[in-house]
């Protein structure tokens, strides 16, 4: 059974969200309270207060019901507003201890949020970093057949270094070090290298030398070529912390020296004028790559860099964490650790989403080429329909769908025999009512819908990066954090123009059709390779749709369970997750309790010396959509990471991490000049 547990920290005015599985331990000290009850891991709820008791308070899980124990702390704890000992908890609940109050829920995911629960997942191959429909669901690291990490690390849950020399394989310490190495971890360096630290106190872990390798190729093969544009704002820039110039500005310089003043101004009067009276400015995605490339060699990624999966982390008694990482090579595969001070974790969206019944058809045909999911390499389905034409159905209404109906427009103009049929899916449709007839409402602003697409520049409203809308989630309580949440994102596409004249002009000729309904199943065609059989809104009858091709669009998977370093790191120190399933982070993106103290084991996990509060030294951040559902939305975009990269490192500051400097005036405008000489920042 679990319970979500909701408080404001008095302290900081935070909101904690986390979903817990009992038993769960409330006390002033950590090691205080125990890790398991009955065999049971625990979760420890850490509260600052000096009326909190050391070991305050558990609630555990009796038969059905949920208890909560006061364990005779000295002040109490108060259920609903009377002193209690031990009671039966009910939903909606609240505890008091000292100045937290504590509200209970029962877990129930009624969101209009996918997971993974409901749909299948292509997962990356561990080695190439690919998406690989044949690679089965990752196992948690315990369960992998090799026998790395070894067993003293997997169950341990305080290490020593002494325990890591024994093991026998390299063991290497350094300050920082982040997990993924892909743009999240590049942002993160470079905020961390701005601020005074140098090459030789960091190390980025992960599978590619390029930080945007695997976001490139994502691009790609969802039909963004480098001369087509990303859906991202002028001033996002990965390369450049300060904005300035922005990408607009900087592509207009460069049509300006080829003397394109027309093409140059069009392209600032964007920036002034979107969206109203001007389209939205998007960077084309090699524009960006370039410039990363160019930031990259400034703040000397190559000596930052290093190839290996990490297979998991544990803290160590001195307040650190160890690092198990792999290394594949054709001849061998090595093994090591690494022990850090300072974690982040960036390892970017585990999975691809697959549609359930796709995947049933895949699995029962092994048909890999008929049914593709829009991030595969799908080149095969353009060539093939260029050269034959065909009929193909279209999954999803998003960003990635019009970009693959661009691509299919395209096919048209060498084989006009290619017809599409795009099958869009509406969660309850009144008997007579048009699906997506209009567009979300936030206030007393709403999204344009024409043709069941729903429209928005970005992901998420732009004052949710900076503006109004980030401080209303700061400031939302839960149940109105994820109505907020729902209610600025979903399922959106840009307002471009010319996709809208494609659909028009589709819908006009009739090799364009939309159809609403749900699937009930998929199977092989003789003569058009697939059919599907989908059941209207509002009609009795099945209809039987063949089609050559199916192309999947609808998202990418961000859910812990579909990352075997982020299940086992969930799994053995119980950390809590947000009402989305991700992971629980505080305002400056740190995993609160995976924070690392000094402990002595030899002492039974008590204090360093009697009465003296362990030392807290690591901690551990995370970025990206594996922290979707909390105080900020736009956790995946450029500037979202960028934004958590700076949250984090100013909590560094505050705790005097080795190497960093406040960035202040002064250190701001020199670092921005040596960005524009390109100087290193050291």
């Amino acid at each position: 059974m679990q319970i979500r547990l909701s408080w404001q920290d008095p302290a900081t005015g935070d909101w904690r969200t986390p979903v817990l599985t009992p038993p769960i331990t409330f006390g002033r000290s950590f090691d205080r309270m125990p890790g398991a009850i009955d065999g049971d891991r625990t979760s420890r709820i850490v509260l600052q207060g000096s009326r909190v008791s050391r070991f305050h308070a558990m609630i555990t899980q009796e038969k059905q019901n949920l208890v909560i124990t006061d364990l005779g702390s000295r002040n109490g704890t108060l259920i609903n507003g009377i002193r209690q000992t031990r009671t039966i908890l009910a939903d909606g609940d609240t505890l008091q201890i000292d100045r937290y109050t504590v509200t209970v829920s029962f877990i129930t995911y009624a969101t209009n949020f996918t997971t993974s629960s409901s749909n299948s997942s292509i997962f990356f191959n561990p080695n190439t970093d690919l998406p690989d429909p044949k690679v089965p669901k990752p196992d948690l690291v315990s369960k992998m057949r090799d026998s790395f990490p070894p067993p003293e690390f997997r169950h341990a849950f305080q290490l020593s270094q002494q325990t890591l020399n024994d093991i026998g394989l390299p063991v290497s310490e350094i300050d920082y070090v982040t997990i993924g190495a892909g743009l999240g971890s590049f942002m993160w360096v470079d905020v961390l290298r701005i601020c005074g630290v140098k090459p030789n106190q960091i190390i980025a872990l992960g599978l590619e030398s390029q930080p945007y390798g695997r976001y490139q190729r994502l691009c790609e093969n969802s039909q963004i070529p480098p001369h087509e544009r990303l859906r991202s704002n002028s001033d996002s820039c990965p390369d450049n912390l300060w904005g300035w110039p922005s990408y607009a500005w900087r592509e207009a310089w460069t049509v300006l020296q080829k003397k394109q003043w027309k093409m140059a101004l069009k392209l600032l009067w964007q920036v002034f004028a979107e969206p109203t009276f001007a389209p939205t400015y998007t960077p084309r995605s090699q524009d960006v790559f370039t410039a990363i490339d160019r930031e990259a060699q400034r703040i000397s990624w190559d000596k930052i860099y290093q190839y290996g999966r990490v297979r998991g982390i544990r803290k160590t008694n001195d307040g650190r964490y160890a690092i198990a990482y792999s290394r594949s090579s054709a001849q061998q595969r090595e093994h090591g650790f690494l022990i850090a001070q300072y974690i982040h974790i960036a390892t970017g969206y585990p999975a691809i989403q697959f549609l359930p019944d796709l995947q049933a058809y895949r699995d029962k045909t092994k048909d890999f080429k008929s049914v593709v999911n829009a991030y595969e390499n799908h080149q095969h389905v353009y060539e093939h329909l260029e050269k034959k034409g065909g009929i193909v159905v279209l999954r999803g209404r998003g960003i990635v769908a019009s970009r693959i109906l661009q691509r299919l427009y395209q096919a048209r103009k060498y084989n006009s025999a290619i017809e599409i049929v795009h099958l869009m899916r509406s969660r309850s449709v009144p008997s007579g009512v048009s699906p997506k007839a209009e567009g979300h409402h936030s206030g007393s602003t709403q999204r344009r819908v024409e043709n069941h697409f729903e429209f928005q520049p970005f992901n998420w409203p732009k004052a949710c990066w900076g503006g109004e809308l980030k401080q209303r989630l700061q400031q939302a309580s839960l149940k109105q954090r994820l109505q907020l949440l729902e209610s600025w994102g979903g399922t959106t596409t840009a307002d471009r123009q010319d996709w809208r004249d494609i659909v028009n002009l589709g819908l006009q000729q009739g090799w364009y059709r939309i159809i609403f309904g749900t699937v009930e199943a998929v199977e092989p065609h003789p003569h058009r390779h697939t059919l599907t059989l989908i059941r209207e809104h509002g009609i009795d009858a099945q209809l039987r749709l063949s089609a050559d091709f199916i192309i999947d669009a609808t998202g990418l998977d961000a859910d812990v369970e579909a990352s075997p370093l982020l299940k086992d790191l969930v799994t053995h120190y119980n950390l809590p997750l947000n009402s989305l399933g991700r992971l629980s982070i505080q305002s400056d993106f740190e995993l609160a309790e995976m924070r690392s103290s000094t402990t002595s084991l030899s002492s039974g996990g008590k204090s360093n010396s009697e009465g003296d509060p362990p030392e807290i030294r690591g901690r551990m951040y995370g970025a990206g959509a594996i922290t979707l559902g909390g105080c900020y939305a736009p956790v995946d975009s450029f500037l979202g990471l960028q934004y958590a990269a700076l949250q984090s490192v100013r909590s560094l500051i505050r705790v005097q991490a080795p190497g960093l400097r406040p960035l202040g005036i002064y250190r701001s405008t020199r670092q921005w000049l040596k960005w524009v000489r390109n100087h290193s920042p050291s």
